[in-house]
């Protein structure tokens, strides 16, 4: 398969020509920087199929809001390598390798599956993991009320586990210990004290008192299945 990959990050393009030039398929690197946005994007992307973005979650949140705002979501697969696995929400969520030969390898020619793709409110999108830190106010889940007062921490990331499309977690932490509460849900919308929302490792620039996740009319169809 051609594959398009994007190496973001300006040190990162000799580790991925490590990784990729030596597979069986026609690959592309192409050096971008962190986060990339629509001036470098939109010239790649011409003709895609196949897009591989050897970097971040913040990073393949870049790309995929990219593809999100040219209509581009049911026409070109994305595979991932995540340039620290262990620091990858999107990696645990949907399993993929940790190795980052085998990543490479499944990112280039696994089977796509379709994985819920969160916006926001604020026009981001969400593809791993979502945090307001420290609310006070409401927070519901759907019609439901998953917080009404103060909690340490709301989490949400894309549902692995074939719901609607969300997963919360509702975090207290108190003199009695930790508390948490998770649903799922279609979206997630909080009324608070200003916060600062973080989605994908990276702060919104300004305070929030009113924000919301929900999921993407069409899914990301990213490379995870087997070879």
């Amino acid at each position: 398969m051609n594959a398009l990959v994007l190496a973001c990050g300006n040190d990162r393009v000799a580790d991925s020509a490590a990784l990729f030039t030596d597979s069986d398929s026609q690959v592309e690197v192409h050096a971008v920087p962190e986060r990339p946005e629509r001036p470098v994007l939109d010239p790649l992307l011409v003709g895609a199929e196949h897009v591989v973005v050897h970097g971040t979650d913040a990073d393949l949140a870049a790309v995929a809001l990219r593809l999100l705002r040219k209509e581009l979501l049911e026409t070109i697969t994305v595979g991932y390598v995540p340039a620290d696995p262990a620091r990858s929400t999107v990696r645990a969520l949907w399993d993929l390798p940790a190795d980052p030969r085998r990543a490479a390898a499944v990112a280039l020619r696994g089977d796509a599956d379709p994985v819920p793709l969160v916006r926001d409110d604020a026009g981001g999108v969400l593809v791993g993991l979502g945090v307001l830190a420290s609310v006070r106010g409401v927070v519901y889940c759907d019609d439901a009320v998953a917080l009404r007062g103060r909690a340490s921490r709301v989490e949400v990331t894309p549902d692995p586990d074939g719901g609607p499309g969300l997963a919360v977690r509702v975090v207290k932490v108190g003199l009695t210990g930790k508390r948490v509460h998770t649903f799922q849900c279609r979206a997630v919308q909080a009324g608070c004290l200003p916060v600062i929302p973080r989605s994908d490792g990276v702060d919104h620039p300004r305070e929030a008192g009113r924000w919301t996740w929900y999921r993407h009319t069409a899914d990301l169809r990213l490379t995870r299945g087997l070879l």
